[in-house]
């Protein structure tokens, strides 16, 4: 696992000195799992929504976006059953004072013996070579089957006692598996005791006249609310889906592994709204869908996997998460849930109002039913980010960093680089940017030697560098260079726009 951690090491301090993400408030020495996009970061993350926002709400004739306000009324987070039950299962050393979340403790615990898995695996590959058959290993090794059973007892005893809200089952499991403090070292815990996951905050001028609300955790309820303004107003008939970017708070204990799990975070969350007894016809083709927009990516199909969820939520019926294999193992990415009719039925109950749809079709009026698509916007950058940082030897002995991030996501698209500060080519080089730039995300840069530029350029990962030299105020042909080859090619001004158009074009990765 060490070159894993080593590698997520190298992306984090990456993503700083490249201007990806910064610590927030970090001139007072920071403020724990918040974080700040810098230029480059703001970039990408706007180029990943835009993937979404296309994907999911231009591309569907029946979804249709929402930008619903942060604050909302009290009430809301009682009848989601947030209030009740949005909490954290929370264990503390006694040696170290340290606070850890129970299911996490557990969960790392079964990490280190898919690590083992994943070292036998590797042993193997080398000893047999070509003639090695992964599935046929794992499926038939006695040593791997074992591991095997120990997961699945381990999972099978956690997801009951937390299901049933046995916090001592989770304790004794704790115990049972001997699970050490990764600071003190001990095993000297406390009883497992449940914390509610919402930020607390007061609306009104003062404290006593003021009503308690709550920052958001999640965005799902403002669609929820919204549904009759929205299916009346935009004219929406069943099926249809109300689709979301916004941010959401949890108050998370054991915040980690740098933007993958924040206390704010973004969402970019789709309800569906369906006929009663249609819910699983919907939550395949969702889980079919939002798999190939992952996939469309080129990220490697062999980094995702569904994981469905035995230990379902209060209001679920089915729901699985498409996972990513991270530096630091397979997470959670995105979740597909179906909902039931119940957050509507709820909503409907608490606030004395109607949240019906009057169907056409059958001439009669339904609670309708709820599939939801949610995947976390940090999670995606962080997916992209790590994915595609790569350090290359090249055939000269140097060697690079390079971000090779798919084009039309990257930052910037194309850097113009004159290749010296006078004889008139930076005001060439002005004028190719200028032709460009209003299509494109581009930069200019003049400082430093030309391998300098490209390798800078390279780092943030941008699918070109043009370069404007002598021969260009002579014939109007520039170099273009390719981030991922590193090959030069010398072509006419006029060609540059359409180069760079079909390199970054969304279009193909809509398309699939």
């Amino acid at each position: 696992m060490a070159n894993y951690e080593d590698v997520f090491k190298k992306v984090v301090a990456h993503a700083k000195e490249y201007g990806f993400v910064f610590q927030s408030s970090e001139i007072y020495d920071g403020l724990a799992a918040a974080y700040d996009y810098g230029p480059n970061g703001v970039e990408l993350k706007n180029n990943i929504k835009n993937y979404w926002w296309k994907s999911m709400v231009n591309m569907h004739e029946n979804i249709v976006g929402l930008d619903a306000s942060i604050f909302m009324h009290p009430t809301t987070w009682k009848a989601s059953g947030h209030v009740d039950a949005f909490n954290d299962p929370l264990i503390d050393n006694k040696d170290s004072k340290k606070r850890y979340r129970a299911d996490v403790l557990i969960e790392d615990h079964i990490a280190k013996i898919e690590a083992k898995i994943e070292k036998d695996v590797t042993k193997a590959a080398k000893r047999f070579g070509d003639a090695f058959n992964k599935e046929e290993f794992v499926t038939t090794n006695g040593r791997i089957l074992d591991r095997q059973k120990q997961i699945d007892a381990i999972n099978e005893k956690m997801n009951t006692s937390l299901s049933s809200g046995d916090l001592e089952g989770v304790k004794t499991l704790i115990e049972q598996l001997d699970i050490k403090c990764p600071v003190s070292g001990t095993n000297n815990w406390t009883d497992v005791r449940q914390f509610n996951l919402m930020f607390k905050t007061q609306m009104g001028a003062t404290a006593d006249g003021s009503s308690d609300l709550y920052l958001r955790p999640e965005t799902a309820q403002g669609i929820f609310v919204n549904f009759l303004n929205v299916q009346k107003t935009a004219r929406m008939k069943i099926p249809f889906g109300i689709a979301q970017i916004g941010k959401a708070f949890r108050n998370e204990i054991v915040a980690r592994q740098f933007i993958f799990r924040m206390r704010e975070f973004e969402q970019m969350e789709m309800q569906f709204f369906v006929r009663p007894g249609e819910e699983m016809k919907w939550y395949e083709y969702w889980k079919d869908f939002r798999m190939k927009w992952h996939q469309a990516l080129g990220m490697g199909e062999e980094n995702y996997r569904f994981h469905d969820h035995e230990n379902l939520a209060h209001y679920a019926n089915a729901a699985t998460d498409i996972e990513f294999k991270f530096p630091f193992g397979f997470k959670e990415l995105e979740g597909i849930h179906s909902r039931t009719d119940f957050d509507l039925k709820a909503h409907q109950e608490h606030s004395g109002k109607k949240l019906q749809y009057f169907d056409p079709e059958l001439g009669e009026s339904y609670v309708p039913y709820v599939v939801e698509t949610s995947i976390g916007l940090d999670r995606m950058f962080l997916t992209v980010l790590s994915h595609s940082f790569r350090e290359e030897k090249l055939e000269n002995g140097e060697s690079r960093v390079v971000l090779k991030i798919p084009a039309f996501l990257a930052p910037i698209k194309a850097a113009i680089l004159p290749l010296t500060k006078k004889d008139g080519m930076p005001e060439k080089a002005r004028e190719v940017m200028k032709m460009l730039q209003l299509d494109f995300n581009c930069q200019y840069e003049e400082k430093d030697s030309i391998g300098k530029r490209y390798r800078r350029q390279d780092a943030i990962g941008t699918p070109f560098c043009i370069t404007i030299d002598h021969q260009t105020l002579e014939d109007n042909t520039v170099t273009i260079r390719d981030r991922d080859t590193m090959k030069q090619e010398r072509v006419t001004v006029d060609k540059l726009h359409a180069i760079i158009a079909e390199k970054v074009n969304i279009a193909k990765y809509l398309e699939s």
